[in-house]
């Protein structure tokens, strides 16, 4: 069984920032100016405690010129910090924002294309969640926290080289009972975050993922009255998700402890501050400076402290959003940039297994050539759907190979291999939108024109021009307006709009109406006549009118006639 990489409940957080570089790189200089702008924005407000020891010093000295000089030096490091402030503030959001639409659309397009066993692997829930709701986050994070983390971190580095200049000595102090206990809060509150935070994001995923299964599955779990029993689960994962986010706010609330360590702090710095000054060894200015700089060390740090919290929010979650980028990553295969306009669909010996130890397709050996009608039929289990996404490429084999054309469909680019082999589903899915939308959602978008003339060719312009309103009638949610049958008859006209080579239809014609079936069969009979068609059915009428029948049974290939059959 190939090996299917699975996403794990709590993501690996190590090295986010250089996992994250390639997504950045594109923006690197609007975060670089981004950036320098904040970088002055902080040494303005850092110098303004030199300005001010600066005018204590002239004042206490009667040196009026020094004071007029410090003054204005003051009028304008405050207007310029105003400036720079608001400015960077922008340029960061902005440009922080460029970074999380990047990650946000790189998401969608890598679950678009993510392979088919990738997506049935995991709940549609979790991956909702990784690719909307972490993002969601990040984006939050950059609009509310981003501008903090940057201030207050060059803050809090240009406040100690400017205390250092003034004097070492006192700084060393300072330090000597500010940092040891907040290194230690510090690493009280890290040693349990990670651990705090992931669970609180994969407790948090798992209420999401239950959630959306609940809307899927209601009107199964209505009529079968096990709404009462879903209901007992989604509360005893709500009650989970409760008390991890309750363990999250308990670990964060232990950095409000530096505010005590601050204080402390404080009252040593003044202690020594003054008996300096009644010694003459420091200057009333420098103790002012201090005291000023002090604060801006104090309140930076604890602006970092409170976003300790938010920042391993923030790391959790583009952990989580990393994993599924890497997970979904296309493999970029490197194989011929287009195939042939028609060619020979083969599969050669493919086994395939859903679990490690039990096979679901066993050394299946079977050629369409270009422009053939096949049917496919047998039990259910028999293994007729996962041959048909086999053939459409949407699962890669175990072992063997499934080639078009003779080249091997895991070698094709995505694109390219969607362009030439299209699947029509038992359930063909629908967005919110007229007939001509949905109709139009295929690989280069058909015109209006275009559209008029496939319904036409297929037969349908009746059929069409009796849905209220024709091409610009409204399917509703999901498709809610139209009938099972209805819907697998504008499957079809999607998928020959998409002009394939071959065309895979599995089970078209199973849960839908005799003359909607009828429809349908004649729909396909005006199939450009090069365009290979395989047809995956248990209605007997469908099944006669094809000229080849494969029977499959227990994964294997039991009966390949060329006379046309009647499914028993």
């Amino acid at each position: 069984m190939a090996e299917q990489a699975v996403l794990k409940d709590e993501a690996d957080q190590k090295q986010v920032l250089r996992r994250a570089a390639p997504y950045l790189r594109p923006h690197r200089t609007k975060l670089g100016i981004a950036l320098g702008v904040g970088l002055a924005d902080s040494a303005a407000l850092v110098a303004v405690a030199p300005l001010v020891g600066l005018a204590t010093d002239a004042l206490t000295d009667g040196d009026r010129g020094v004071l007029g000089l410090a003054v204005a030096l003051l009028v304008v490091v405050a207007v310029a910090q105003l400036a720079l402030a608001r400015t960077g503030e922008l340029l960061l959001i902005k440009s922080g924002e460029e970074v999380v639409r990047t990650l946000r659309e790189r998401a969608v397009e890598n679950l678009a294309t993510a392979p088919l066993r990738f997506l049935e692997t995991h709940r549609s829930g979790e991956l909702l969640r990784r690719a909307t709701g972490e993002v969601a986050a990040l984006a939050a994070f950059v609009r509310l926290h981003l501008r903090n983390l940057v201030s207050s971190g060059a803050t809090l580095l240009f406040t100690v080289v400017l205390l250092a200049g003034y004097s070492w000595l006192m700084l060393l102090v300072q330090l000597a009972v500010f940092l040891p206990l907040t290194l230690l809060v510090t690493r009280w509150f890290q040693r349990d975050a990670g651990a705090a935070f992931g669970g609180k994001a994969q407790a948090e995923a798992a209420v999401a993922a239950t959630f959306t299964e609940t809307l899927t599955a209601r009107e199964a779990l209505q009529t079968s009255r096990g709404l009462s029993g879903w209901s007992r689960r989604f509360d005893r994962e709500n009650a989970h998700a409760v008390t991890a986010a309750r363990r999250a706010l308990l670990v964060e609330n232990r950095i409000d402890l530096v505010s005590l360590v601050e204080g402390l702090a404080l009252v040593v710095l003044l202690a020594v501050g003054g008996w300096m000054v009644t010694q003459d060894t420091m200057s009333l200015g420098t103790v002012v400076v201090f005291v000023l700089a002090s604060r801006n060390l104090f309140d930076s740090f604890t602006e970092l402290s409170q976003l300790v919290g938010e920042v391993q929010g923030a790391k959790t979650g583009l952990a989580r959003l990393l994993e599924l980028l890497d997970a979904t990553a296309p493999s970029g295969p490197a194989g011929p940039a287009s195939l042939p306009d028609h060619g020979e669909l083969r599969c050669e010996a493919v086994d395939y297994h859903y679990r490690a130890d039990r096979r679901t397709l066993h050394a299946v050996s079977l050629s369409f050539p270009a422009g053939s009608r096949t049917g496919v039929v047998g039990e259910t289990g028999s293994g007729k759907t996962t041959l048909s996404k086999l053939l459409c490429g949407l699962y890669p084999p175990d072992g063997g190979t499934v080639s078009f054309g003779g080249t091997d469909l895991r070698e094709v680019p995505e694109a390219e291999l969607r362009r030439r082999v299209v699947l029509v589903p038992q359930e063909v899915r629908m967005v919110t939108g007229t007939v001509a939308e949905n109709l139009a959602l295929v690989q280069g978008a058909p015109t209006r024109a275009q559209i008029e003339w496939t319904v036409e060719r297929l037969g349908l312009a009746d059929w069409i021009a009796g849905l209220p309103g024709g091409l610009d009638a409204e399917v509703g949610q999901r498709g809610g307006n139209l009938s099972a049958g209805e819907r697998q008859i504008l499957g079809l006209v999607r998928a020959v709009l998409a002009d394939p080579a071959v065309l895979v239809l599995d089970e078209a014609t199973a849960d839908i109406d005799p003359a909607t079936a009828a429809r349908l069969e004649h729909a396909l009979d005006e199939l450009r006549a090069d365009c290979t068609l395989i047809v995956i059915a248990h209605r007997p009428e469908t099944i006669a009118r094809l000229p080849r029948v494969v029977r499959m049974a227990d994964g294997r290939v039991v009966a390949d006639s060329e006379a046309a059959g009647v499914l028993q």
